[in-house]
């Protein structure tokens, strides 16, 4: 005789890769409340400090609203929104299955946005600091937060394009 009901559903139900989710989204926090700390102790206001000439540098940018600096001065708006985001995040990776490359990419996403949550909570701003480009053509100034955001949606991007590449799991 076999069990039925919910209960003996969830047991044959893929769990998510929780480990990798967590450990990938503290990290990305740690690493980006770091760099952040040692770009605004170490670059004058102002000032730049050249990587790669012109082309990348790291400057100190106080970032009040959201993407690309839209709706500046909403930073208590964007917190709070985070935190709903945040938590569809969590949602959706509890319900994912065990999909590596999904829990990789909602971690990178969970990380993200808990760091730059941390700054919008503590000082009422993003700080970004990354500043690429060539002369006046430059590209949006961000962080390890942003970056790790960015990667995360192409990642989705690229699981909305194929599919099978969630679909695939492994033991653990």
């Amino acid at each position: 005789m076999t069990e039925a009901g919910p209960a003996a559903l969830g047991r044959d139900r893929p769990r998510p890769a929780w480990a990798l989710f967590l450990a990938l989204a503290a990290g990305i926090v740690i690493v980006d409340q770091l760099t952040k700390a040692w770009v605004v102790a170490n670059v004058p206001p102002g000032g730049s400090i050249s990587l790669l000439g012109d082309l990348l540098r790291l400057v100190v940018s106080r970032n009040t609203g959201a993407l690309f600096g839209l709706f500046g001065a909403s930073a208590p708006i964007f917190a709070a929104a985070s935190l709903g985001v945040m938590a569809l995040i969590v949602g959706y990776h509890a319900r994912s299955g065990r999909s590596l490359v999904l829990s990789f990419a909602l971690g990178l996403l969970l990380g993200g946005a808990c760091g730059n949550l941390i700054d919008r909570v503590r000082l009422g701003y993003v700080v970004d600091f990354v500043d690429m480009g060539i002369g006046a053509l430059r590209f949006w100034t961000y962080n390890v937060s942003d970056a790790s955001i960015d990667v995360a949606l192409l990642l989705l991007l690229l699981l909305a394009f194929r599919p099978s590449l969630a679909r695939r799991s492994t033991d653990g």
